[in-house]
């Protein structure tokens, strides 16, 4: 059995990329429509918040002490109070494209899937008609490396196996993969699941089992896929569209879920159950999260 808290009604629009922050025991978070970055310190409470000049996406943690933020075009570099830095922006000839999904891997690049950009100027839905999406790494220096070619839907997961592998999600599709990873890049990739479950496919956490604890957006749950590729767990949210997890707290043993309101009707989008962030007593630990440069 697991425990579920709710642990902030903040009402995100669409709650993403959660992860935690070791140093600062804070669970950190973007609200992509919402145009925020928030984090929240779980053992006293205390709520922070900071405005983006445009669309958030992802954020990971540099060695530093400082943020790398994905915006709506570009990485970024931000040091918790002043401006964002550019660093790179890795699909200058797609300007209808936008980035999505973004996590510091084991190389200490800041990896980043892109889809078709599916928000109008004023935080709107806009219909997606194309699968124009990829995967980069970036580099502290401002080098992109493209992993993949333009075939994802919406980008989505990034979990990096101890065997050297690497799991991803397109939303779009309904299908996660994995991909071997050599010194150059990813290898061929093969379909880990697809279909056959509540939801799609969103962001993602590793526990240090190896199971890949995937939110299901519109299935209102997470479920645990196993390193075969076969669903063992599926915990049932009080919302309907979880975004993103992350492991934290002391020994990494909470998973915290981020969730949306983008796209619900109206009447569900005044749930305070919706666009919350969830923590979760599930059992098992997760892994630390890798630094930028």
């Amino acid at each position: 059995m697991a425990s579920i808290e709710r642990i902030h009604a903040g009402g995100d629009s669409v709650g993403e990329s959660a992860l935690w922050c070791e140093r600062t025991g804070r669970i950190i978070w973007v609200d992509i429509v919402g145009q925020k970055i928030n984090a929240l310190t779980p053992v006293s409470g205390q709520f922070e918040s900071w405005d983006t000049p445009d669309l958030p996406t992802s954020i990971g943690l540099c060695a530093n002490g400082e943020a790398v933020v994905g915006l709506r075009r570009a990485v970024t570099l931000w040091d918790w109070q002043g401006d964002f830095r550019p660093l790179a922006i890795p699909e200058p000839d797609l300007a209808d494209n936008r980035l999505n999904e973004g996590k510091v891997g084991p190389d200490g690049a800041f990896w980043v899937g892109t889809m078709q950009d599916n928000i109008g100027p004023d935080g709107e839905p806009v219909t997606m008609n194309r699968s124009s999406g990829a995967i980069y790494r970036v580099w502290r220096d401002g080098r992109v490396d493209a992993l993949t070619p333009r075939e994802f839907g919406i980008c989505n997961t990034m979990a990096w196996t101890v065997d050297g592998g690497f799991r991803c999600a397109d939303t779009l599709a309904d299908e996660l993969y994995f991909y071997p990873m050599g010194r150059d890049g990813l290898g061929e990739r093969r379909r880990l699941l697809a279909g056959g479950a509540p939801g799609l496919p969103d962001g993602s956490a590793l526990d240090r089992d190896g199971g890949l604890w995937n939110c299901r957006v519109g299935g209102g749950c997470v479920m645990r896929i196993t390193p075969e590729g076969h669903v063992d767990r599926v915990i049932e949210l009080p919302c309907s569209q979880p975004t993103s997890c992350a492991f934290g707290g002391p020994g990494l043993t909470t998973l915290f879920v981020t969730s949306a309101r983008f796209g619900l009707p109206a009447d569900e989008r005044a749930s305070p159950n919706e666009g919350a962030l969830y923590a979760l007593d599930i059992g098992v630990s997760g892994t630390p999260e890798f630094l930028f440069g």
